[in-house]
């Protein structure tokens, strides 16, 4: 069973490996100058919300929501074990910070993807994100909260 809870530093390395571990997957390389803010991410996600899937006693997923205006916040960082993937652990975390934005007064969710990435592009379009726009290889979704419904 999935059980899900917010990142404690002491995951530092493990969330950090799963990231990263998922980025070479997709881009089949890695430029860790790219991603800073996982270098410290209590430090980088001060005011945010980051969460963490667990399979027994292992990190398997995660993924973060931070604030960017008293009714929006972005999800960033999502992240699935490559292996379980597929098995409903980011359907999880995905509806569990859309309830946490929703419980603390977030109307709106936005986030954007790799444009190619059409795997994870169809993953939010089918739990009602709507595309908002391209731009330099990325897609841009946002969700109303209002809407969202547990699928």
């Amino acid at each position: 069973m999935i059980k899900i809870t917010p990142f404690q530093p002491e995951n530092q390395i493990a969330v950090k490996t799963l990231i990263l571990d998922g980025l070479v997957e997709h881009w089949g390389t890695l430029d860790e100058s790219k991603n800073p803010d996982l270098d410290n991410i209590v430090l980088s996600y001060a005011g945010a919300t980051f969460l963490i899937a667990w399979l027994n006693d292992e990190i398997v997923g995660t993924g973060a929501f931070i604030p960017r205006s008293e009714s929006q916040v972005e999800i960033v960082r999502m992240s699935v074990n490559k292996n379980l993937r597929r098995q409903g652990i980011g359907r999880q975390i995905l509806i569990e910070l859309c309830k946490r934005a929703s419980q603390d007064g977030y109307e709106e969710v936005i986030l954007e993807t790799t444009e190619t990435w059409q795997d994870v592009i169809d993953f939010y379009l089918q739990y009602g994100f709507e595309i908002t726009h391209y731009k330099d290889g990325d897609v841009y979704f946002k969700l109303d909260l209002n809407k969202f419904e547990i699928i």
